[in-house]
């Protein structure tokens, strides 16, 4: 009977208990929250929102977070999610571009943005055997790349007590984002099970903890908060420029080849084969569609949660039952605007001792993407002439100070703009090498066949 109810958990369709089903539930729940919710926080100080619409900036996330799993998990008209065991969240990778939008023109050029780049991704998921064709290994690989390093910036900013607070660099803040870092650091290589899996999540408690014994943590908005709230329809509004769109579109396009990559991890390492192109197609076309919703209630753009993959790869744990209540969680905890609050209540230098870590991590998944291939002239010039204008342009602020404040807009706020520009087109212009045009005509010829 135990065999049989182990084996229900390593089924898609199949139905564990209840006591088997929550463990391993709140689980995801735990690996995936802090991640989710951060970019919310880190736009809404951006963006200058009050304390209230930060709150209501949360909730939504949490909300359309597990709204957008479930998409993922019961595929709507066959074609409209994954029917793959994956979490879904608010993805730091779009962290960069939202802020240079947030902070150049507002909130809701974010989410006027996001409908088109929602739009561009369903059309990606439908055209997804050609189109990624275009983002080999190397291309992926240099964009997340880039990605980490575009982030750094942020997590300082955030060590360091956040950009307009009054003690911004304080030694005090130092000393909590290290605290926090060190026991994420020390959970992360020297525990197992659980507490490995819940390092960030532990950190951010104990720099909380921290924090709040050093007299960081003020609880007026907590106290003020009320137990239950809907996510607002148009409520942050919706306007629409060119280049916060484009910007949009190229961090839509770069986050459904992430999407590939992490459906493609999920069904290796836990189900022991390939994706099928229906299941890649549904997956991107269900995030575009949970993008373009949790636009109109200010839910930023979601993504799969690599966190999570890294749960079911592990555990091999692939029942729909289990990722169902941990998305029916996620959902209860979008709608209790007293939870979301506590949540904005953590010090921005805990938040950047945490996430220092998780962005350090987007970094080295680039370096081991690019790594996984043979690092010839052809691709260390893809990788080394990407990276060089990308981040060389943002970190001259007046690089571009005589062209067009539109051209700005679009190719010196981000190096992640930039950075996919030049290796897609480089990739696609600069001589293949020779084995890899064998092993291409190979595999033509394959699917010709």
């Amino acid at each position: 009977m135990e065999s049989k109810q182990k084996s229900l958990l390593f089924q898609f369709e199949g139905k564990p208990t209840l006591k088997e089903i929550i463990p391993l539930g709140l689980q995801h729940v735990v690996a995936m929250i802090i991640g989710c919710v951060t970019p919310a926080i880190i736009v809404a100080g951006v963006s200058g929102l009050s304390p209230q619409d930060k709150i209501l900036l949360v909730q939504s996330s949490l909300f359309f977070a597990g709204i957008a799993t479930l998409i993922q998990l019961f595929p709507i008209f066959r074609g409209i999610g994954s029917r793959l065991p994956i979490i879904m969240g608010v993805s730091f990778a779009y962290v960069p571009t939202l802020t240079a939008i947030a902070g150049e023109f507002s909130i809701s050029t974010i989410f006027g943005a996001q409908v088109v780049g929602g739009i561009i991704a369903i059309i990606f998921g439908i055209f997804v055997k050609k189109l990624v064709k275009l983002f080999p290994l190397i291309v992926t690989g240099t964009v997340i790349f880039s990605i980490g390093l575009s982030l750094y910036s942020v997590a300082i900013n955030y060590v360091a007590g956040g950009v307009g607070s009054s003690t911004f660099g304080s030694p005090k803040n130092w000393l909590v984002a290290f605290i926090t870092l060190g026991v994420v650091i020390y959970l992360n290589y020297f525990t197992n099970g659980k507490l490995k899996l819940a390092s960030i999540l532990v950190g951010i408690i104990v720099g909380y903890v921290v924090a709040l014994c050093l007299g960081m943590v003020s609880f007026t908005d907590v106290q003020a908060s009320g137990w239950i709230q809907t996510p607002k329809l148009m409520h942050f509004g919706m306007s629409f420029n060119a280049t916060a769109i484009i910007s949009m579109v190229i961090m839509h396009i770069v986050n459904s080849v992430q999407a590939i990559g992490d459906m493609s991890a999920t069904t290796g390492g836990a189900m022991n084969r390939v994706p099928t192109d229906k299941e890649l197609s549904g997956g991107v076309i269900g995030n575009g569609i949970s993008s373009i919703m949790g636009s109109f209630f200010g839910c930023m753009p979601t993504a799969t949660f690599s966190q999570n993959v890294g749960i079911v790869t592990m555990n091999k744990v692939i029942s729909r039952s289990v990722f169902t209540f941990a998305s029916v969680v996620i959902i209860i905890s979008g709608l209790v605007p007293k939870f979301a609050s506590i949540l904005t209540s953590i010090p921005q230098c805990v938040l950047g001792g945490a996430t220092i870590s998780v962005f350090a991590a987007i970094t080295m998944t680039g370096v081991k993407m690019i790594s996984s291939t043979k690092l010839t002239a052809r691709n260390t010039a893809i990788v080394g002439l990407s990276i060089a204008l990308g981040v060389g342009i943002v970190q001259v602020p007046d690089a571009l100070a005589l062209f067009p404040g539109w051209f700005i807009s679009i190719f010196g706020k981000s190096s992640i703009v930039v950075t996919t520009i030049v290796a897609i087109t480089l990739n696609l212009i600069l001589p293949k090498d020779e084995e890899e045009s064998i092993v291409i005509n190979k595999e033509e010829n394959i699917n010709i066949k």
